[in-house]
């Protein structure tokens, strides 16, 4: 398998990872050792990054990966994440020094490691000083907790602001993204990717399928089993359905699965390093690493183009995934008090 830089750090990853959101899971494979069977078969095809998050399923997730990398953990470059809830307590969450330091030690403990490769805050946290989030993962670098830190879905401005910050005061900086990205959601072309190339950063992208819209299951006029595949949205929108129809046509001209088509479309660009392929049984990952060497054509990727164009999105993203500035979540953000507007 041929490996790639992972932005400016020097790690050298795998074209694609394993993201482990569906193992360990009430939501996914709640067999840990077909699980951990997973794992292994993902790193004996060749993947050397495992991506995991302690929200996933309450930390279940890490620990079956902290089982999984039993032995083989100094060949494999771990990431993970923090910020989702883990627990009622309203500080058992986002990215303060006093939940990071409280985070890290929770992660190290389920993986059965004494350091992570990539320590991501998963969401952005509006409520949180960028500089008092940067000054406690500096001390986890400086401390040997963590040699990389990174960021996930996160808008560009913020990208450049935490650059800067970090310039400024002497911290850390962010050396990863993980954005969403895949045929149906291109915004990340038009800023994300191209800061992340300026800045050196590595790009670890999630959602190459578009949580289930991209394997081939979902098409015009037929029932989506929603039971046994929990995570597709946007199933009835005509949009996507029709961009959806395209690109089947188009997998079937190229002698293509469509998953094969998605997958490696979502390594093409060439500021992402690394795809998360997301598997949830033994059979998903089959399928998927039986995809690792597509290359896909100047011919296939204008193709593509010509059905969703750069840098552009067919339909929204599920609210549960997207990030949302607070000046659009909140209305008090956006409109004067009563009375101002009143005496205007």
């Amino acid at each position: 398998m041929h490996y790639r830089p992972l932005g400016r750090t020097g790690i050298k990853v795998s074209p694609y990872a394993l993201g482990t959101l569906l193992l360990g899971a009430s939501i996914g494979n709640p067999d840990h050792d077909d699980a951990i069977r997973i794992v292994h078969t993902a790193l004996d095809a060749g993947i050397n990054l495992v991506d995991t998050a302690d929200g996933y399923s309450l930390g279940a997730s890490e620990e079956v990966v902290g089982k999984a990398l039993k032995g083989r953990r100094d060949r494999v470059v771990l990431a993970t994440k923090f910020t989702r809830p883990m627990g009622e307590d309203p500080n058992q969450r986002g990215a303060s020094r006093r939940w990071i330091m409280a985070a890290v030690e929770g992660s190290l403990r389920r993986l059965q490691t004494d350091y992570i490769d990539v320590y991501q805050v998963h969401r952005p946290d509006f409520d949180t000083d960028v500089e008092e989030t940067l000054a406690a993962l500096t001390h986890l670098i400086r401390t040997g907790k963590v040699r990389a830190i990174g960021s996930s879905t996160t808008l560009p401005s913020d990208i450049v602001d935490a650059q800067w910050v970090a310039e400024r005061r002497g911290l850390e900086r962010f050396r990863t993204e993980q954005p969403p990205y895949s045929i149906l959601n291109r915004g990340i072309e038009r800023e994300v990717l191209p800061l992340a190339q300026r800045f050196g950063i590595g790009v670890l992208v999630w959602g190459p399928l578009r949580q289930g819209m991209l394997t081939g299951r979902v098409r015009r006029g037929r029932e989506v089993d929603l039971v046994r595949a929990p995570f597709i949205d946007g199933f009835a929108d005509e949009q996507r359905l029709d961009a959806v129809e395209q690109l089947a046509a188009l997998a079937d001209e190229a002698g293509l699965p469509m998953t094969h088509l998605a997958m490696a479309f979502a390594i093409a660009h060439p500021g992402v390093s690394s795809a998360l392929l997301g598997p949830r049984t033994m059979d998903h990952l089959d399928d998927l690493l039986a995809g690792l060497d597509v290359v896909l054509s100047d011919d296939v990727l204008d193709r593509i183009d010509e059905i969703v164009p750069p840098g552009t999105d067919v339909g929204t993203m599920d609210r549960s995934q997207a990030v949302i500035p607070p000046a659009l979540e909140l209305p008090r953000l956006r409109r004067r008090p009563l009375d101002d507007r009143a005496a205007a």
